[in-house]
């Protein structure tokens, strides 16, 4: 099983930094077919904070974030980020502090760097890549 297998069959909650409440921006369309192809989300972004995204509680930081996720005995799974690729290496980083298990840069995200940090810490990590059509591909569409 290769890591897009493993990580699409295994993540349950999904923390998404960088969402949109914008229904034209594409991290709002990838999330919500994410979150309709049964995985929980949970947005992440300081100018949203407290407001409600695609049905749930944006927070501004991933601690929050995971506070909320444990306070509902869960986790968080994976990290969406949605963010430029200056701005890529410190939500990785939190992603390591939080504890996740994968961190997942989108299109046109890239940080090397911040990619090998995550891999010493013992994250699967996918760069420049979109979930949704990764998803898409597996299930031949």
């Amino acid at each position: 099983m290769d890591l897009i297998d493993e990580i699409l069959d295994n993540v349950k909650t999904i923390a998404v930094v960088g969402l949109s409440d914008n229904p034209a921006r594409a991290s709002h369309g990838v999330t919500a077919y994410m979150q309709s192809q049964g995985y929980r989300i949970i947005p992440v972004n300081p100018a949203l904070k407290g407001a409600t995204v695609l049905g749930e509680q944006s927070y501004d930081d991933l601690d929050a974030a995971l506070a909320a996720a444990q306070a509902e005995g869960s986790s968080i799974d994976l990290v969406d980020v949605f963010r430029r690729s200056e701005f890529a290496g410190a939500v990785t980083d939190d992603a390591v502090s939080i504890g996740a298990r994968y961190v997942w840069m989108q299109d046109g995200v890239v940080d090397q760097a911040a990619a090998e940090r995550a891999r010493d810490a013992g994250l699967g990590v996918i760069m420049d890549d979109c979930i949704l059509r990764q998803h898409k591909r597996r299930r031949g569409g």
